[in-house]
């Protein structure tokens, strides 16, 4: 993503790359590191124990024989059949004692262990090269992969968990299991951008690391989807007119965080209050997020009082802070703003002015910005990576990159988001709903895209869905529109999936619609559809050819972007209560 995604030519003298001086990780986070490594060893031996146990119990006779000398069964070989990757398949399957005792189900079972216990060991290890001597570039993207290993760790115990439910633990859904395994892939392919533009030791031994991590997950998404072939789970389309009888809170929220999202601030009893004058609990938001706490199952409310917030390092909502809902004043009274761009030598995950991974994220009533300006390309002003993340009357302000829908199942309603080159981008699995999307005078030579949406693997539950929205443009885009074309969007990686539902569109986006990445990269495997849009800008006549475009014209194949379908059946949105339409239309 960093620099393959400069739209113009980027003199060489701007590189991001420099300067080039190096900078000893801080004590602190050594501390930390150690502690994450320790805490990993105890994941992985665990995990080991609990195959070991298993597959003891499925064969409990004599020593196992060679890999070498093993040969696949029929449930190997139809398991490994469905994957992208079957030689690694039947390798590491076979490398795993017990295995070829085991039915189709354990196999699912066996392939998620040991792609923990390899991500876990990817984590102790590159966690051990933070002493290394680093430049601040390579530092960031370093601490970017540091961050999603520890994430993917986590998203593929759960996953583990799920697929081996305890008598005391509900079973997942299987596309919960699907987003998990979606999410560590994306993790993994972040992780690997970042290192894309520069070199030197640490980039050669953390890509050794990370060797068939991403084919590994590849693998288990396609042997749990092959078990569970539901590639769009959720509700019934039958169903639809019982859940749109609720409209107004989608289903995935209780009743108190419906009244949250409804009631005036007045009304409001807010947990943590923040206020620059000293009138609250804390004077800085990231104060706030820092007296918030950890896997909490109740909901934590913080007020951010109207005002300018600029501070100093990037906002982030951690994993481990489940459940905050952050509340302000209204867009463009209360205001998160920064200038992070990667001309500060950093990656495009690090450039955000407010990052959230924490479950159950909620922002209302805010704007996140970026002030970088469309001269510094990419940089972020709102990072979501959260599941069952809710974004409500926000404003989204920046130019390339504005909004970075990273990962998991994400829904926004009634938002503004401003951006010139991918402003919306990513690979979560999301809904826009009742928002407007504008469009702004990007630089000389520049082309507009709405969406550039990244999912890599035909698997994966992942996609952008703009479902009763706004695409516009600004007054200073508007005025040059004739010297600017603007498209919905181009496919960032093999299987990017976009959909425009129900929208209007301005007479600036270009008669056909879409926009090529690289001559003809991913034209036959993308999906991109439009589905009974309008407006000047909506007219299908002159729309690409590709293969992999297509108007809808099956309400079926429609409703599968729908709330309702395209995340999780939409039975975690009605507890955040956001208003929102759960099928294609009242």
């Amino acid at each position: 993503m960093d620099y393959g995604r400069l739209h113009s030519t980027l003199p060489a003298s701007q590189s991001p790359l420099h300067p080039n001086f190096h900078q000893p990780p801080p004590p602190r986070t050594r501390r930390k590191l150690i502690l994450l490594s320790f805490l990993s060893i105890i994941l992985i031996a665990a995990s080991a124990v609990s195959a070991t146990l298993f597959l003891r119990m499925r064969q409990p006779g004599g020593p196992a024989s060679s890999p070498l000398h093993r040969h696949p069964t029929q449930a190997i070989s139809k398991a490994c059949a469905t994957t992208r990757y079957p030689n690694l398949c039947l390798n590491s399957l076979l490398g795993v004692p017990g295995a070829t005792a085991a039915s189709q189900t354990d196999l699912v079972h066996i392939s998620f262990n040991l792609t923990l216990q390899k991500f876990g060991r990817a984590l102790v290890s590159t966690s051990d090269l933070a002493t290394l001597q680093m430049d601040q570039r390579v530092r960031s993207a370093y601490d970017d992969c540091l961050e999603l290993l520890d994430d993917s760790v986590d998203d593929l115990t759960r996953s583990l968990l799920s697929v081996s439910p305890s008598q005391n633990q509900r079973p997942a859904s299987t596309s919960d299991v699907k987003t998990w395994l979606s999410t560590a892939l994306t993790n993994h392919d972040t992780c690997t951008e970042g290192f894309s533009a520069v070199a030197g030791p640490v980039k050669t031994q953390m890509l050794q690391h990370l060797t068939d991590l991403a084919e590994l997950v590849s693998n288990c998404l396609a042997i749990f989807s092959a078990s569970n072939s539901d590639d769009f789970a959720g509700v019934p389309i039958q169903n639809k007119r019982r859940l749109l009888a609720d409209r107004k809170f989608p289903a995935w929220m209780g009743k108190r965080e419906r009244r949250l999202l409804d009631l005036p601030v007045s009304a409001l009893r807010p947990d943590i209050v923040v206020s620059r004058d000293g009138n609250g609990t804390v004077k800085t938001i990231a104060e706030a997020i820092k007296k918030a706490p950890e896997y909490s199952t109740r909901r934590t409310v913080i007020y951010i009082k109207a005002g300018t917030y600029q501070e100093k390092n990037i906002l982030k909502v951690g994993r481990k802070k489940w459940n905050l809902m952050f509340v302000g004043d209204g867009k463009g009274v209360t205001v998160i703003s920064g200038n992070r761009n990667i001309f500060d030598n950093i990656t495009t995950f690090h450039t955000a002015t407010f990052a959230a991974t924490g479950q159950g994220f909620i922002a209302r009533d805010i704007t996140f910005q970026n002030n970088a300006g469309p001269q510094n390309h990419q940089a972020v002003a709102l990072r979501v990576g959260a599941d069952h993340a809710v974004v409500y009357r926000c404003n989204v302000i920046g130019y390339q990159d504005t909004l970075y829908v990273h990962s998991n199942r994400q829904f926004y309603r009634e938002c503004d988001i401003y951006g010139t080159v991918d402003f919306i981008f990513g690979n979560a699995a999301v809904v826009f709903q009742n928002c407007s999307l504008y469009a702004r005078k990007p630089m000389a030579f520049q082309k507009n895209t709405v969406t550039a949406q990244n999912r890599k693997d035909p698997n994966q539950n992942s996609g952008i869905s703009i479902h009763d929205c706004r695409v516009l443009a600004t007054p200073d885009l508007t005025a040059s529109k004739g010297n600017f074309s603007t498209y919905l969007g181009r496919p960032w990686k093999l299987y990017s999936r976009t959909v425009v539902m129900m929208s209007y569109i301005g007479d600036h986006v270009h008669p056909r619609g879409w926009l090529e990445w690289n001559t003809t990269f991913a034209l036959d495997t993308l999906y991109y559809g439009e589905y009974m849009n309008y407006g000047p800008g909506g007219a299908i006549g002159q729309r690409v050819t590709w293969p992999g475009y297509r108007v809808i014209t099956s309400v079926i194949e429609a409703t599968k972007f729908s709330v309702a379908q395209f995340i999780s059946g939409s039975s975690w949105l009605p507890s955040t209560g956001v208003a929102f339409l759960a099928g294609l239309s009242e």
